[in-house]
């Protein structure tokens, strides 16, 4: 395996393997340009896997203890874990849903179209749809995203099947499998989904994309690739000129080291990127690196995201197939007449029995709770992905507790915005609306788990009074320091981010390269 110096200067450090960094560690190394990826998690291979969805959580989940406040449910339900990512080589890609769909025109536009709606910071993004559409087509392609470049759909599992029949019945015709970065048919050296809805249990199979399985392989065969795993990233120090010039971090050992660097790149999660740059002070940055305008860690946003559990007379058995695999659009684009701003897709849901009823309602108890649990294989699951609307004091902080690493405790705060209780009412509307149509007996509103879509914290912007980016993802204030996770999103749009993630990576890296040829790196 390759190896490159500590004190070698000219590499890429990239801290995060997931969706971002895994893609962009792939991208630059295939463009000749040495990379050196830390991840803080072990590196786990399909034989480490299990098709079991609780111990798979247990095995790939960030479990590090989190804070939590703001009026959000998830502060009460879930105070030491408010927000789910994975830790291992691959990021949260080793357990996701494969949901790939792509923001709208005026959902990069989002302050022109929705106006200034009270209470939010909203700002368009300071790149175009146009601009991000032809890495759109490259992102598609290098996933194997369902129904793009003539492959196939997911063939429909009996939860689409309810879901498609109470669509229709209510007269939506945009009810489709969706379009996923998981195989229906061999693709890229990965075979088809077996269907078994254990895709997401870290993918023993191989079928899904995850850059743990595709990126990570691609990067090392190129020879320009030094992966560390079990390194915790947990100081990026800058040079006389404010320039990143490395990242301390912890070895699986608790030894530290620091890695010179010529460029840093951060996709460590918004959490995680955020937590860094905040802990990362100096004389020159005393409220964080790339702080200097207080954008770190602000503007956080997390998607209105629901589910709605549904009681039928017959077997569902939900758990069968590929879990998110449907997806309706009838509610996407921004429509003032609903009484809020944006837009919000339903899509397909299921979890394993230990799961959801844990989520149902936590605390619930007793012969209701049990009369429902017992009817597991007759329920159908549906979820919501609608737009929230950032805030400034929706943010990531650090707190005066600091974890093994001596890095302070992050705190998520997060409170609903008027126009987010607005949109996940009507959500809850038209999907038990959806499933009534189909014959569901009864319908369980299940308050929000964890958040997984997280977003916004790093945000780009034309102007760095308004975030900490620019549009190529670069720092404001440090010309060498970029981010590539979806703590970059300017706004978050409804859709699932990885796409976007994957897209915005793949633009970053030939932004990289074309800056180093011209000597401006």
């Amino acid at each position: 395996m390759t190896q490159f110096s500590l004190d070698d200067d000219t590499v890429t450090v990239v801290v995060g393997s997931g969706a971002g960094g895994g893609t962009i560690a792939h991208e630059l190394a295939r463009r000749d340009i040495s990379v050196v990826l830390l991840e803080a998690g072990r590196h786990m291979t399909a034989d480490d896997f299990v098709n079991d969805e609780m111990a798979a959580y247990d095995m790939l989940s960030w479990l590090d203890k989190r804070d939590a406040s703001g009026s959000w449910r998830v502060a009460k339900d879930h105070p030491d874990v408010p927000v789910w990512h994975c830790k291992g080589v691959g990021g949260t890609t080793l357990h996701w849903s494969g949901c790939c769909y792509r923001l709208t025109e005026d959902e990069m536009r989002a302050r022109s179209v929705f106006g200034d709606i009270p209470g939010t910071t909203l700002i368009d993004w300071p790149i175009t749809l146009e601009e991000l559409e032809p890495w759109y087509d490259k992102a598609e392609k290098k996933m194997g995203v369902t129904r793009t470049n003539g492959l196939p759909p997911l063939p429909p599992n009996n939860n689409f099947k309810v879901m498609y029949a109470g669509a229709k019945a209510l007269g939506y015709d945009s009810v489709s499998t969706g379009r996923h970065a998981i195989n229906a048919v061999p693709y890229d050296g990965r075979p088809a989904s077996q269907q078994d809805g254990f895709t997401i249990c870290g993918d023993k199979v191989g079928a899904r994309w995850s850059t743990q399985n595709v990126e990570i392989p691609k990067a090392l065969a190129t020879g320009k690739l030094d992966l560390r795993p079990e390194s915790r990233a947990v100081y990026v120090e800058h040079d006389e000129t404010g320039r990143a010039s490395a990242v301390l971090y912890v070895d699986s050992e608790g030894v530290t080291h620091r890695q010179k660097a010529r460029t840093v790149v951060l996709a460590g999660n918004c959490v995680e990127t955020s937590r860094l740059l905040l802990h990362s002070t100096s004389a020159r940055f005393p409220n964080g690196l790339a702080n200097g305008w207080g954008h770190v860690g602000r503007h956080y946003l997390r998607h209105v995201v629901q589910t709605v559990w549904s009681v039928f007379d017959k077997p569902v058995y939900m758990h069968r197939g590929e879990i998110m695999a449907g997806y309706l659009d009838e509610f996407a684009t921004h429509d003032p007449s609903r009484g809020f701003a944006g837009g919000y897709y339903v899509e397909l849901n299921s979890m394993g029995l230990p799961s959801m009823a844990g989520l149902l309602e936590p605390g619930w108890w007793g012969r209701d709770f049990a009369q429902v649990v017992e009817q597991y294989a007759n329920i159908a699951g549906l979820f919501m992905s609608g737009e929230d609307m950032p805030q400034a004091d929706n943010r990531i902080t650090l707190t005066d507790r600091s974890d093994a690493f001596g890095v302070p405790v992050a705190n998520i705060h997060y409170s609903n915005h008027p126009n987010d209780v607005l949109m996940r009412n009507h959500g809850y509307k038209t999907m038990r609306a959806i499933h009534a149509a189909a014959g569901a007996k009864r319908s369980i509103e299940t308050p929000p788990y964890p958040a997984t879509h997280n977003l916004g914290s790093n945000r780009m912007a034309a102007r760095a009074e308004d975030g900490v980016l620019d549009g190529n993802g670069r720092a404001h204030e440090v010309d060498n320091l970029f981010i590539a996770d979806g703590s970059n999103f300017a706004t978050g749009g409804a859709v699932n981010p990885t796409l976007t993630i994957v897209a915005l990576a793949m633009r970053q890296a030939a932004f990289i390269e074309g800056q180093m040829a011209a000597g401006a790196l």
